[in-house]
C-alpha cells in the first residue's frame, strides 16, 4: 500500500503561480511512475503531467511550457510547479502513483483544489 498526501493548492489570479506537492509513504520502494491529474467541474479527470523513474516527463498539450513536474526520490515526493496560470486550469488536482511488485497497482491522493480567477 502507498499513501499520498497532497498540499499547495489555493486561490490565485490569472498569470500567477502555485506549487503542488505530493508526499508518498508506505511501500514507496515499489513506486515507478508519478503523475498529476486534474478534474474540472463537470468534466472527466485528465492527465496533466507524468514523470517516470528515469526522470523523463510528459505533459498535456494544454500545460506544456507552463507546468513542470519533478520528483525527489529521497523524499518520495512529486511536485507540480504551475506558472502563468489560466482560469481553465481551475480544478481539483490529484496525485497518482503506479507501483510494481510483480503486478501493477495505482494509488490516488485525496485531491487539492486549485482556483484561478480572471
Amino acid at each position: 500500500q502507498v499513501q499520498l498526501v497532497e498540499s499547495g493548492g489555493g486561490l490565485v489570479q490569472a498569470g500567477g503561480s502555485l506549487r503542488l506537492s505530493c508526499a508518498a509513504s508506505g511501500n514507496v520502494f515499489s513506486i515507478n511512475v508519478m503523475a498529476w491529474y486534474r478534474q474540472a467541474p463537470g468534466k472527466h479527470r485528465d492527465l496533466v503531467a507524468v514523470i517516470r523513474s528515469d526522470g523523463t516527463a510528459t505533459y498535456a498539450d494544454s500545460v506544456k511550457g507552463r507546468f513542470t513536474i519533478s520528483r525527489d526520490n529521497a523524499k518520495n515526493t512529486v511536485y507540480l510547479q504551475m506558472d502563468t496560470l489560466k482560469p481553465d486550469d481551475t480544478g481539483v488536482y490529484y496525485c497518482n502513483v503506479e507501483t510494481w511488485r510483480g503486478s501493477y497497482a495505482t494509488y490516488w491522493g485525496q485531491g487539492t483544489q486549485v482556483t484561478v480567477s480572471s
